[in-house]
């Protein structure tokens, strides 16, 4: 297990952790840390601790946590969006349509819990996605809602996990004759959600409004947003694509599509892109051209990459150019971004950049969110059987557990930084920790906190994750156990689990209470799968038979039919697995049901894209 946890055995932490509905305490963590983890002393520990706590009874623990957080906000909360399980109260902080029921539903549907996933089944048909006295973001509308949505069509028709949801409760689909009653409601559900979305893409370029109001008289409008990000712009395409090959309605694919064609083709290239494959963040909505070249695989930046690979994935034959530039962009972060800290060598952190092309500064600075970097390389090394990314992934993975491990709760923080060892410590990009406190931090960890909080982030036990399924090395097991373990001990409030002020003070420092909706979806669910020995057709493979690719959320995608195992030779040729225009081969027909990827110039004039567009979902 990663070191800060070495007195702290399974075993004694188990009675604990099986029975959550106290609050759980642990020893404070005081041996000296190693400085490597990845040793044959990591490995002993990993196969004695194995003996002394089961996957099972660690997939018990989770399960558990998962049904206090359901039930607190069920209690507490349900219908609205997020508990405050300290007050035991809630707030409509993603517009007021029970966020954490939608983001709940994959991870309940994958631990098979049919007693919530019935609560969810008989509450999705109620929701009005029509009416929200809040702001919208498309993007977490997408990620959360539509995701979310779209997952558990995907999950619930899966023909094994459908035969045994029927097997367990005979009334999941309500007795009716029809065993798409169910399924039908919640697809309907993603079209009409999806169909009042599409105004955000009704802009000069298409490069979608992130902010929406839904006006009860005049109805969805864009707020006027000038701009746009590149994650938020970059993370639609995936629940897009996927919805218009369900439905066989490609409007909505064409969306993201065309939205996602500005950032495959930035211009213009001085700004846009200061290393190859690398981008700036923000773009104007209605030229389609970058304002700034600062960037990064943080907030704001990070699931635009993450989705690159991850459309590979989904459809090898439509979105061979999604891989190519997610080859540049990786193989530009190795050559030109990684950086290791000068106390601490043996780490790898992806740092940020900002300024043109042949005039860029790095930033030696990271966080959390960025910490799903080493899984999105090893999911790319696997997926292009490149040992290379999956290598670098590793030595990320590694290097954000130590975040972890160096911390009095065993928990990685909100942000940090630290000095790379080949740039000039007198640079100005280059400066030392800013107290004697932080600069005693960072002699030992190779890294100093800039932003303490811990926000139920999912992103280090995520890369954890891909490295066991990568590898099936025990010792990424013990990792994520040892971060289940701090977070359950430290976050436990109330009703349910919150945020907590500062990872460097033993507990936490104060309670924010706030249990996030992603908390369900991505936190216990890979800690769930983690743990999971079965080889469910949703778990990451190794031997690239994937069935299934992970939303940004942690909603399992199902790929594109036809197209779950090895990617056809078609993916390899010279234009990046497109021929026509409309996606095909010049010899190929277009399958039924299966649109073509959009490409910059396919739609004519402005005003036959804007008659194409908006003629589609809301009106057909």
């Amino acid at each position: 297990m990663y070191p800060k946890f070495s007195n702290v055995g399974p075993a004694a932490f188990l009675v604990g952790a099986l029975t959550l509905t106290h609050v759980v305490t642990a020893t404070p963590f005081s041996p000296p840390r190693q400085k490597n983890i990845g040793t044959s002393d990591d490995a002993a520990a990993a196969s004695s601790s194995s003996q002394a706590a089961s996957n099972q009874e660690r997939r018990d623990a989770v399960k558990q946590a998962f049904q206090i957080s359901w039930d607190g906000y069920y209690k507490y909360a349900f219908p609205h969006d997020s508990l405050r399980p300290v007050t035991n109260s809630y707030e409509d902080d993603r517009n007021g349509w029970g966020a954490s029921a939608i983001d709940a539903f994959s991870t309940a549907i994958v631990m098979r819990n049919w007693p919530v996933i019935n609560q969810i089944l008989a509450y999705v048909p109620e929701i009005d996605f029509t009416r929200t006295s809040s702001e919208i973001s498309l993007f977490e509308t997408t990620i959360r809602y539509l995701g979310g949505l779209l997952s558990a069509y995907d999950l619930l028709t899966t023909p094994p996990l459908y035969a045994q949801a029927k097997a367990a409760n005979p009334d999941i689909f309500h007795n009716s004759t029809s065993s798409q009653t169910a399924t039908d409601a919640i697809l309907a559900q993603a079209i009409r959600l999806a169909d009042a979305l599409s105004v955000a893409f009704d802009t000069p370029s298409g490069i979608p409004d992130n902010n929406l109001i839904f006006d009860p008289v005049a109805g969805p409008k864009r707020t006027g947003s000038q701009t746009n990000g590149i994650a938020t712009i970059g993370t639609l395409v995936l629940e897009w694509t996927r919805l218009s090959d369900i439905t066989g309605n490609s409007t909505y694919a064409q969306l993201a599509q065309r939205a996602e064609s500005f950032l495959l083709n930035p211009q213009p290239p001085q700004i846009a892109e200061p290393f190859p494959g690398l981008l700036g963040t923000n773009v104007n909505i209605t030229s389609g051209l970058f304002v700034d070249s600062s960037g990064g695989w943080g907030g704001g930046t990070d699931s635009f990459y993450e989705y690159l690979i991850k459309m590979y994935l989904y459809d090898p034959d439509r979105f061979g150019l999604y891989r190519d530039r997610w080859i540049l962009a990786a193989d530009s972060s190795i050559q030109y971004v990684a950086s290791h800290p000068t106390t601490r060598p043996d780490l790898t952190f992806l740092g940020g950049w900002e300024g043109p092309r042949g005039n860029t500064t790095l930033r030696f600075s990271s966080g959390h969110l960025d910490c799903f970097d080493g899984g999105n390389f090893i999911l790319g090394g696997l997926t292009l059987s490149n040992k290379k990314y999956l290598d670098f992934g590793l030595e990320l993975v590694k290097s954000c557990a130590e975040t972890y491990s160096a911390t009095a709760t065993g928990i990685g923080p909100e942000l940090f930084s630290w000095q790379d060892n080949r740039t000039p410590l007198n640079a100005t990009n280059n400066r030392g920790p800013p107290s004697a406190e932080q600069k005693a931090f960072y002699e030992k960890n190779g890294f100093w906190i800039t932003n303490e909080q811990y926000v139920l982030r999912p992103e280090v036990i995520e890369s954890m994750y891909y490295a066991w399924r990568a590898t099936k090395d025990e010792k990424y097991r013990e990792w994520a156990w040892a971060a289940f373990k701090a977070i359950n001990t430290t976050t436990r409030a109330g009703s349910g689990y919150s945020s907590v002020a500062n990872v460097n003070k033993v507990g936490g420092g104060s309670k924010t209470d706030f249990q996030e909706s992603f908390w369900f979806a991505e936190v216990l669910k890979y800690c769930w799968l983690i743990f999971q020995d079965e080889d469910d057709p949703w778990q990451v493979k190794a031997d690239q038979t994937n069935e299934f690719v992970y939303n940004t959320e942690c909603h399992p995608i199902r790929l594109a039919k036809g197209h779950e195992t090895q990617p056809s030779s078609s993916s390899s040729s010279s234009d990046g697995g497109y021929g026509s225009a409309d996606g095909r081969k010049d010899n190929e027909q277009q399958p039924r049901g299966r649109p073509g990827v959009w490409k910059h110039g396919d739609d004519g004039s402005w005003s036959d894209r804007k008659e194409k567009r908006f003629a589609g979902p809301r009106y057909a």
